[in-house]
């Protein structure tokens, strides 16, 4: 496989989001898994934060994950990459200047862009982790993200949940984010092409959607003309290697086959209950 600098990979993410057409990405977590997305022709990979809780940790995607541990899994797949891999930062790792630290070290681990949420996390005493910042808060995020990059091919992706918000507000969020000038809007959440459309006419950035494969937006063509220019449909090439894992390691034990799928594996092995149990013992959180 050709070999390309960060900074190349970089210039090619932006040719994508200048393009007119929608790129579906793959879902990658290690360095195998993103040179088999490239040898496949994928044009773009991400690794989500989910993922990375689940394979750094086996822990659930309850933000337990560390920036340290999250960038030496960004440097594994930096360093063998040859498309350009999105990082699902989360919220940033903290506030403003934790957002500038986390800037920082994915640039240098060789991330082409980087998505910064707006969702409160961890979740507050009592709340749930759907909550959101406020919007003066999640502006100075994006700012401080766009200072502390040095590679101006680094793009800043800002993201809002359209699931637990009105759409107004989600229209709200992103044109400020837009203004504070934020490379493109990563929406999650959105149900059907009426709610997208009444989100992109306000725009003028690309964006980004999580589809979780909900097939009520699978027209590429129509995605495309809304400016729509990256989909994330989910993570299910690291599900898929928990399940293989389980039936090998399971036939080598001369052990029956359980019902289980790859996402309620993931669930068992990464003891999410115990941490749902957890979170409502000691914060008073109950999801």
């Amino acid at each position: 496989m050709q070999r390309l600098s960060h900074h190349t990979l970089r210039t090619n993410f932006r040719q994508l989001l200048a393009s007119d057409s929608c790129y579906h990405t793959a879902s990658v977590f290690d360095p195998m898994s993103a040179r088999i997305a490239a040898d496949l022709g994928f044009e773009v990979g991400i690794l989500g934060g989910s993922v990375a809780s689940l394979q750094v940790l086996a822990a659930p995607d309850f933000a337990l994950i560390t920036l340290s541990e999250f960038v030496e899994q960004a440097v594994r797949i930096g360093r063998v990459a040859r498309l350009p891999i999105i990082a699902d930062a989360d919220h940033g790792y903290g506030n403003a200047l934790n957002v500038m630290r986390t800037v920082v070290e994915l640039e240098r681990a060789g991330i082409a862009a980087l998505t910064i949420e707006d969702t409160l996390l961890p979740a507050k005493f009592g709340r749930k982790s759907t909550d959101l910042i406020g919007q003066f808060e999640a502006v100075g995020k994006i700012r401080a993200a766009l200072e502390a990059r040095v590679d101006p091919e680094l793009c800043i992706i800002a993201r809002t949940n359209a699931k637990v918000i009105g759409i107004e507000e989600v229209i709200a969020r992103a044109q400020a984010y837009q203004t504070a000038g934020a490379d493109g809007i990563c929406l999650v959440g959105i149900e059907d092409f009426e709610q997208l459309e009444q989100v992109a006419e306000k725009l003028s950035v690309p964006l980004m959607l999580v589809t979780y494969g909900n097939p009520r937006l699978r027209d590429n063509a129509r995605l495309a003309a809304l400016g729509v220019r990256i989909v994330v449909n989910g993570h299910a090439a690291y599900f898929a290697a928990i399940k293989a894992t389980y039936d090998c390691l399971r036939e080598q034990r001369q052990i029956d086959a359980c019902d289980l799928n790859a996402s309620q594996l993931s669930v068992k092995y990464s003891t999410a209950e115990e941490y749902l149990e957890w979170a409502e013992e000691y914060m008073q959180v109950k999801e």
